[in-house]
């Protein structure tokens, strides 16, 4: 895969995944009383809720000061603009994909801090008193993109055919 193409192939997961996000998160803000009336038990392993994270992935390093709030931002935005530049020399349509998912989930979240000066968490995994983090469909692209980057590494890689 060329460098352009997989730039382009790696803009088109991130714009999915930026849609998807905002989409969701807009929805569920504006269209719904979520945000009054939480949780919303869907199944009996998740519901929908509402939870303002001012730290990163899993809550670390929560801030509550403008300027934690706009360094976290910073570092959203930096990611995925070294991401722009490495996917360039991506090795695999799988590391392409998962580049433009990491991409697509930190300007979603970046989005959210910029907006609300926080990221909005709804989704809401338990099993008994066993019970995952709140995230949204930025983290869980963030995440899969990681996965799919590691797996395009693993994989064995085509072979250019010999020149004579």
């Amino acid at each position: 895969m060329g460098a352009s193409a997989a730039l382009r192939m790696a803009l088109f997961v991130a714009v999915i995944v930026l849609v998807l996000d905002q989409a969701s998160k807009l929805f569920l803000i504006f269209g719904t009383d979520l945000r009054l009336t939480y949780p919303w038990a869907v199944l009996p392993v998740f519901d929908l809720t509402v939870v303002w994270n001012r730290g990163i992935s899993y809550g670390l390093f929560q801030q509550h000061s403008e300027l934690g709030r706009w360094v976290l931002t910073a570092i959203k935005i930096g990611a995925a603009i070294f991401l722009t530049y490495w996917v360039r020399k991506s090795a695999s349509r799988w590391e392409t994909a998962g580049i433009g998912m990491i991409i697509g989930g930190a300007i979603g979240n970046a989005i959210d801090r910029i907006v609300h000066g926080a990221v909005f968490d709804f989704a809401h995994f338990h099993v008994g008193d066993f019970s995952w983090y709140v995230f949204n469909i930025a983290d869980a692209a963030i995440v899969v993109g990681v996965g799919l980057m590691l797996l395009g590494q693993l994989l064995p890689r085509p072979s250019a055919p010999e020149k004579p």
